[in-house]
């Protein structure tokens, strides 16, 4: 049997986080991916571990890109899954799992991957993701989680209660990593429904600064931060076109403002005639299609 992964770097790294961020999963206004890339474009990063993608992906739905110049086959670019180690400018290593969720052996994979981290000696596992929310864009962006205990989860805050969803791999990582004794948790920025199909730069600087504050690592967000800015500036002048998306933004912020301290959603709130997320983002997207309406014009 062939193996499911290579290892292209043979040297530990030092007492590492490993940061799960896949793509394919619930990732509202890319905040996890656009996390993920500011990241890795201020850490130096190297490959260390290659998972075999023919035996992970369907490549019919994850199809490999074709580079054509002047009608000649140049190069095909195929979608890969890898373990990228990073060394921050104080010392810490980081070793980040990234590349498409695989579409088979979620459990071959699981393993593997639970088995690496062991063998590296990773001392917190952490996953990066977004979903949509009753979260207004004036506000800052609340963090949640999943994690393998009760005093972790704690650091972060969560909804209370019990529900039953779909699982990413990230979540199924989480129970490998716990079943290794490797403390685990995922943090998952809660992004307004309204803007969750767009690019929405506050999730991903959210996201930074709660990796930061969990694992006392620094991370730059700062330029997440100014792309926050402007963000939010844009969709005030959008929302402000419409008296029906202000009064649903304002009570939004009743609602984040009354919310208890682990989040818990108030029962007695309700919603009213506020527009769904798919319908105020047709409106924006129509409203930014027409020139005269943009804010720098």
């Amino acid at each position: 049997m062939p193996p499911l992964y290579w290892v292209h770097r043979t040297a530990k790294p030092n007492d590492p986080v490993m940061v799960v961020c896949m793509e394919g999963w619930v990732d509202s206004g890319y905040g996890a991916q656009s996390a993920l890339r500011s990241l890795l474009a201020q850490l130096p990063n190297e490959v260390i571990v290659s998972f075999d993608t023919d035996d992970l992906l369907d490549h019919r739905s994850r199809r490999p890109t074709l580079q054509i110049t002047d009608g000649v086959n140049m190069s095909v670019d195929w979608p890969s899954i890898e373990l990228r180690l990073a060394r921050t400018p104080s010392g810490n290593d980081i070793v980040f799992l990234i590349g498409p969720e695989p579409d088979f052996k979620w459990h071959a994979f699981c393993e593997a991957v639970g088995d690496i981290a062991t063998d590296m000696g990773t001392r917190l596992a952490v996953g990066l993701g977004a979903f949509p929310a009753p979260a207004p864009h004036t506000r800052p962006v609340k963090l949640t989680c999943t994690a393998t205990n009760a005093p972790l989860a704690d650091k972060v805050g969560y909804l209370t209660g019990t529900i039953e969803v779909p699982a990413g791999i990230e979540s199924v990582l989480e129970k490998t990593f716990e079943q290794r004794g490797i403390p685990a948790i995922g943090l998952w920025a809660r992004v307004p429904h309204y803007v969750a199909a767009m690019s929405y730069p506050p999730a991903a600087a959210a996201l930074i600064d709660g990796l930061s504050k969990l694992t006392g690592i620094h991370l730059g967000s700062g330029e997440l931060h100014d792309q926050a800015d402007e963000t939010r500036n844009k969709i005030d002048a959008l929302i402000s076109q419409s008296e029906e998306h202000k009064e649903m933004v304002r009570m939004l912020e009743i609602h984040v403002d009354t919310e208890q301290d682990r989040f818990q959603d108030n029962p007695e709130f309700q919603f009213g005639n506020i527009p769904t997320g798919d319908e105020i983002a047709a409106e924006l997207e129509s409203f930014l299609k027409n020139p005269s309406n943009r804010p720098d014009s």
